[in-house]
């Protein structure tokens, strides 16, 4: 017997199924990410939180180190469709290669670690490495073998069950360790639920496989670099220049602009196989739409935040996380814009290192990087939070400069204009209205700070979808995916 749900997600093209089921364990965990780390921050602090900020931050870099940029070398190779399980085997070996290096570094380098070391961090973060060794090998192996959908599912759920174990632990009293051990269930069982489709069998590799790997993968390795650099660098400096509490109150604010850029994070990974192929067959014409349209609806929900952030940035974080995290306000704002222009980054930057050019997006990402690296020492220290926030924004911006100045090299750039135009309009009349609201209405209880965000919210999508057709016509087609029905009069 055929479930409907099921068979309207299977009727849809392979890009709409896996983008759709991306968005919606995106949605939901976003959802209750947010809620959850409401929770976390009441219970636990700034200081607390700000320490398991920085365990992230760390847990980052070395398991990067880990992987040595051979994962996503791995989905590149295997997607190709030619000896997989040779290049699968290959990346096994290195991987567990490099986790020892890793680790030999991070014991080395931890007594340097004072943050760390105070709350005995460190077997965290060995853990988490070795956790992901298992976890992201199963998902990346799927992932290559075009099983995004697969996927997004098992690292979807595996996002539930970090929420879940961490609120729980979290609530039984286990603090920041809690929220590590979520953590680490989170990779588990995403590894477990992607086994099934794992279907590599061990094969002997020669040389050659290696560096095809490395040929790719240290390209990789270095992006992931600068990536790192812009995803961790503010937050280890904040947290050597400053305190763990600041930690807490500026990831937290970037926790909360991040919900914008969820579109983007649902959409973007779903085109790496495709492109990855399309490059490989000289189809490069086909690239072009899909990361033009994908710009699009990543900028559908990042410019109406920004408008609405603007103006109630404070409120939201002291209602939603306490009063010491309204002190990031400022910062938050900053941190809307960079939501916006890592839409061009994510997109752009994905075409053009899945098309076989991660050497230049290594010199993009790279250059921004060290920016963003001395910016941070030159600005943290003057502006605190705020100066991190600008100095993501510029180095962000850079990024994206760089990133279409060599992509350009290769194919055509097409921003949908008209789309762009009818969003940034419909956000802006949103964004007079919650400033208008704003002069008349004192925000002195939470009640009256979320009635602008739900009425801004609904001005910006009914003049959206009135003025825009096509993009109404494909948000409606994937709500109706999920059997909603939708409304006539929109």
């Amino acid at each position: 017997m055929k479930i409907p749900f099921f068979s309207r997600i299977m009727s849809l093209s392979a890009i709409q199924r896996q983008s759709t089921l991306s968005l919606f364990f995106t949605v939901l965990i976003t959802l209750i990410g947010f809620f959850s780390t409401m929770l976390f921050s009441h219970i636990l602090g700034k200081d607390l939180m700000g320490v398991y900020y920085l365990f992230v931050a760390y847990y980052g870099i070395f398991n990067m180190i880990g992987d040595g940029g051979f994962g996503q070398a791995a989905v590149k190779r295997i997607s190709e469709g030619k000896e997989q399980n040779e290049y699968l085997t290959a990346y096994a070996c290195l991987r567990g290669l490099l986790i020892v290096v890793s680790t030999v570094i991070l014991l080395t380098l931890s007594p340097l670690f004072i943050d760390l070391q105070e709350y005995n961090i460190v077997l965290c973060i060995i853990l988490t490495i070795a956790a992901a060794a298992f976890g992201n090998t199963i998902t990346m192996g799927v992932y290559g073998l075009g099983h995004v959908g697969v996927k997004n599912v098992g690292v979807g759920i595996g996002e539930l069950s970090r929420i879940i174990v961490q609120i729980g632990t979290v609530l039984l009293g286990y603090s920041v360790y809690g929220l590590i051990g979520g953590y680490i269930a989170g990779i588990i069982v995403s590894g477990i639920l992607c086994l099934k489709y794992f279907t590599f069998r061990p094969a002997k590799f020669g040389f050659r496989h290696i560096k095809s790997l490395f040929a790719y993968g240290f390209w990789i390795f270095l992006i992931s670099t600068g990536s790192l650099a812009f995803s961790y660098t503010d937050t280890i400096f904040i947290g050597y220049f400053m305190t763990n509490g600041d930690v807490g109150v500026y990831r937290t604010a970037f926790q909360f602009t991040s919900a914008a850029a969820f579109i983007t994070a649902a959409i973007a990974p779903t085109l790496t196989p495709k492109i990855s192929r399309w490059s490989k067959d000289n189809e490069w014409e086909k690239i072009v739409y899909p990361v033009s349209r994908g710009i699009t609806f990543g900028l559908i929900l990042a410019v109406p935040v920004l408008f609405g952030g603007i103006f109630l940035a404070d409120k939201l974080l002291y209602y939603f996380y306490g009063a010491d995290f309204a002190a990031g306000a400022a910062a938050c704002c900053i941190l809307f814009a960079v939501q916006i222009v890592s839409v061009f980054t994510t997109f752009l930057g994905t075409a053009l290192s899945a098309s076989d050019h991660a050497k230049q997006s290594f010199y993009a990402t790279a250059t921004a990087a060290v920016v963003n690296i001395i910016l941070n020492c030159i600005l943290i220290p003057i502006l605190g939070i705020n100066g991190a926030a600008i100095s993501t924004l510029i180095s962000y911006s850079l990024n994206a400069v760089l990133i279409v100045y060599f992509l350009r090299l290769y194919i055509s750039i097409r921003i949908e204009i008209r789309p762009i135009f009818h969003i940034i309009i419909s956000a802006a009349v949103m964004g007079i209205f919650v400033f208008i609201y704003t002069l008349f209405v004192p925000l002195d209880n939470v009640i009256l700070t979320l009635i602008p965000v739900a009425v801004g919210a609904f001005i910006y999508f009914f003049l959206l979808f009135k003025i825009d057709r096509g993009i109404r016509d494909e948000i409606a087609g994937m709500v109706k995916t999920f059997g909603i029905p939708w409304p006539k009069w929109l």
